[in-house]
């Protein structure tokens, strides 16, 4: 059977995240397998998976911020705001001309913090049920909601000059949820020029690093990361005794124990270092909100 657990995987371009998905499945021989946030097939970089009875944790890891590393090209625009769209309008060379690194570090300044953004409109995004890229991709024109997200580092790495565009190297910082397709496009509308993606990688999500990823190659391979050492890194650890452990998984509380808690929720960890569950305070007593199957908290 195989390890339940985390695996890191480097998505390469060109291929979806169910794509890495159902490799994975191929390469472990299972088909409890699930992630934690998708890339776009353009897109490189970390995908997260939770295999067998550790898909539980998923929930826990798909909301964490995240760091990405991208190159906007200014001056031209397209439907779908990266580089796998239909241009739509491509800005002149006097426009281009008067993009000076003081304007574009104002419209990076105006992207930072708390901001407000409207998702592409080729996003993963439900509306009426459905994803917003199959409407947008049948016709309908999408309207979708502007959302509250957090940009805690938009840097600019490196400037390239074309005749007809300016390219940024740039590292973001950001709360889930934010599309960098959208910080592209926002950046762009903000100089008057239009702007547009043309590579993307994710390199962090929370705690865990692209570094410490394998290959989509490396999949038969790999080995999932231990369930409650993720855990920990994630939530912070509770250190729980066989009988608690026990009387945890079978729904009961442990009075009195919310003073050992750190933070809420946590990790509940047995003394054999297997995860019990994720656990939440009630009161002056602890609760499992979510237990893991013996075998996959190991």
């Amino acid at each position: 059977m195989v390890a339940a657990g985390v695996l890191l995987v480097d998505k390469p371009g060109g291929i979806t995240s169910h794509d890495v998905v159902a490799r994975a499945r191929r390469a472990l021989g299972t088909r409890k397998i699930g992630h934690a946030g998708t890339l776009d097939p353009m897109a490189t970089g970390l995908l997260i998976l939770g295999v067998e009875g550790a898909t539980r944790l998923l929930t826990f890891i798909v909301g964490l911020d995240k760091t990405y590393e991208a190159t906007i090209r200014l001056g031209v625009t397209t439907d779908t705001d990266d580089a796998e769209g239909v241009e739509t309008a491509r800005a002149d060379a006097a426009a281009l001309a008067a993009i000076t690194p003081e304007r574009i570090a104002t419209g990076v300044e105006a992207l930072t913090g708390p901001i407000s953004q409207v998702p592409s409109t080729v996003s993963a995004i439900k509306v009426a049920g459905r994803r917003a890229y199959d409407l947008a991709r049948e016709g309908v024109e999408v309207e979708l909601k502007a959302r509250a997200v957090t940009v805690s580092r938009f840097a600019i790495l490196e400037t390239r000059c074309a005749r007809d565009s300016v390219d940024l190297d740039v590292v973001v910082d950001c709360s889930s949820g934010t599309y960098i397709r959208a910080l592209a496009r926002d950046l762009g509308t903000g100089l008057g020029v239009g702007g547009h993606l043309i590579a993307l990688r994710r390199t962090r999500i929370g705690p865990f690093d692209v570094r410490d990823a394998a290959s989509a190659d490396e999949l038969a391979d790999a080995r999932p990361a231990d369930a409650a050492a993720v855990a920990t890194a994630v939530l912070g650890s509770i250190d729980v005794t066989a009988d608690e452990a026990r009387d945890l998984r079978h729904g009961k509380r442990l009075p009195g124990a919310a003073v050992r808690l750190a933070a809420t929720p946590a990790a509940a960890v047995a003394p054999d270092g297997t995860l019990v569950g994720v656990v939440e305070r009630r009161g002056d007593d602890v609760k499992a909100v979510m237990n893991i199957p013996y075998e996959a908290g190991r």
